[in-house]
């Protein structure tokens, strides 16, 4: 019983090999780049779309209202590196389907470059968002003493978040392979199917808590512009108490 693809060599010579977990990630990524530019080659602005427009603007506007949710901020910077990570773990996932395919987020190699993907991203926003002062001065709060605290936080999150992954998608097929030594024809076509939901499951919970990482690094500036916002929405009212004019309309 094969429980990762890492344990199958494709082609080897020498030290270099080429691993299930290599083919698979590459036969995402093929399939990934080449719908992409089928589906966009004819994007139309007109009251006539195509149905795959249709299905890609449902599916971009979901993340965008997902991400603003998540964040009380802007989508648009953080839409392309956590759409990416949502579709190309649901493609990986959903691929299951296909005989002979193991899933690549099955391997613990794949989920923590994943998982690194987001370690580093979660610094760069919040660089970008509040500059380099600001943002790494947070790992000296409350105390300078809670530097090397903070860092294993940061250290152990992307741990956690690569061997979650990893864990959820490797049970399944496991699951799998033994219910197919018991029962062969039925039970497969079952959990073939309930991998489909758990796949997208874990894509899902993925994506969000990359959102959560990331917007944990931008928020205070967030929250900073929103009660500017809200200060700037009370200044009229004061400025009309103070010069004696009503509330209300006139």
């Amino acid at each position: 019983m094969t429980i990762t693809p890492d344990s199958i060599v494709l082609w080897q010579w020498g030290a270099l090999h080429i691993n299930a977990t290599m083919a698979f990630t590459w036969l995402v990524m093929l399939l990934l780049a080449v719908g992409s530019w089928l589906i966009t080659r004819k994007l139309s602005s007109g009251p006539r779309i195509s149905r795959w427009q249709h299905i890609l603007e449902v599916l971009v506007l979901a993340m965008r209202d997902q991400i603003s949710g998540i964040t009380r901020q802007d989508s648009e910077p953080y839409l392309a590196f956590i759409g990416t990570l949502f579709i190309f773990v649901l493609t990986a996932n959903w691929l299951i389907i296909l005989p002979g395919y193991l899933p690549p987020t099955g391997s613990l190699s794949t989920t923590t470059a994943l998982a690194i993907c987001v370690f580093f991203s979660v610094p760069a926003y919040g660089v970008s968002r509040e500059g380099p002062g600001r943002y790494f001065g947070r790992y000296l709060k409350p105390s300078p003493l809670m530097l090397p605290f903070n860092l294993i936080g940061e250290v152990s999150r992307t741990i956690a978040l690569a061997v979650r992954l990893y864990g959820n998608v490797m049970s399944g097929t496991v699951i799998v392979a033994i219910l197919l030594t018991l029962m062969p024809f039925f039970f497969p076509v079952l959990m073939q199917l309930l991998g489909l939901i758990t796949g997208t499951i874990q894509a899902y919970i993925f994506s969000i808590l990359a959102t959560v990482y990331i917007a944990s690094a931008t928020a205070a500036r967030g929250d900073e512009f929103s009660e500017q916002g809200d200060i700037q929405n009370k200044e009229p009212s004061f400025e009309r108490e103070s010069k004696g004019e009503p509330h209300g309309k006139p």
